[in-house]
Order: C-alpha cells, then sequence, then structure tokens
C-alpha cells in the first residue's frame, strides 16, 4: 500500500466521520424546531382559549362597538331600560372616537371603555367624535333603549 492509498484511506475516513457528525448535528436541530414550534402553538391556543372564555364571561354584560372607515359594525344596537352595560369601543380600520350626546359617553382610543346604566328608553345618536376623513359626517349609528 503506497502512501497515496494511504491518504485517501485517512480522507476517506474524515469525510464520512464528518458527514456522521452533520446528520447527528441536523437531527439534533430538527428536534429542537419541533419542540420549540410545539411549544409556541401550545401557548398561542392557550392564550386564544383564555380570552375566549373571558369574553363569553363578559358577552352579557358588554356592548361592543367596533369602528371602521366611515362606519360602525352596526346601522343599530339594542339594549334593554335598566341594563348597566359596560360600551367598549374599539377602531378596526383608521382612527375614530365615538359619542352618544345624550348618554354622556365619549370614547376613543385612550378611554375604551365606560359603564353605563340605561335608564331611559328612546334612540340615541351614536356618531364619530374625530374628524376621520371625507365620510366622517355620514359616520353615524343609533343605540335603541327598549322597554
Amino acid at each position: 500500500m503506497g502512501f497515496r492509498a494511504i491518504l485517501c484511506t485517512i480522507e476517506d475516513d474524515n469525510i464520512s466521520g464528518g458527514l456522521a457528525m452533520y446528520k447527528w448535528l441536523m437531527s439534533i436541530l430538527l428536534v429542537v424546531a419541533i419542540v420549540m414550534g410545539g411549544s409556541v402553538l401550545y401557548s398561542t391556543i392557550s392564550e386564544r382559549v383564555t380570552a375566549a372564555e373571558a369574553e363569553k364571561k363578559d358577552a352579557g354584560s358588554t356592548l361592543k362597538i367596533v369602528a371602521s372607515n366611515f362606519q360602525f359594525d352596526q346601522a343599530e344596537y339594542k339594549v334593554k331600560k335598566g341594563d348597566k352595560l359596560k360600551i367598549v369601543f374599539s377602531n378596526k380600520e383608521g382612527v375614530h372616537a365615538m359619542e352618544i350626546k345624550d348618554l354622556n359617553v365619549k370614547l376613543d382610543k385612550a378611554t375604551a371603555s365606560q359603564e353605563v346604566t340605561f335608564d331611559k328608553v328612546g334612540e340615541f345618536e351614536i356618531h364619530c367624535a374625530l374628524l376621520c376623513g371625507t365620510g366622517h359626517d355620514k359616520m353615524i349609528s343609533k343605540l335603541v333603549v327598549t322597554e
């Protein structure tokens, strides 16, 4: 066996040893990625479940009003006289604020909720209280308080 044959044998051993190390390293990285992905998935699912449970709990005592560009999410909101609700305001699109003048309610991004007891029967105008663009003056909805 010549010197060249010995060098080729040593190089083959080093290459196959390097490949084996590479395979082990890739396998370990794959397992770590799977574990981390599973933990992220589990944590977001548990957060969503917790948020959904809290939303169900508050659903009966909350009136949600969502604003988007030049409209509210509903043309008319209905509540009963005597209801004590937390009005929660949010912006889905654009920058808006809302006001119900006759009930002394004004909500925006900084003050997004207010407790209100509906003690008067009637129809109350909900309008955008922040100049938001060309459709601002048409951004009106109605709150109906029934017996």
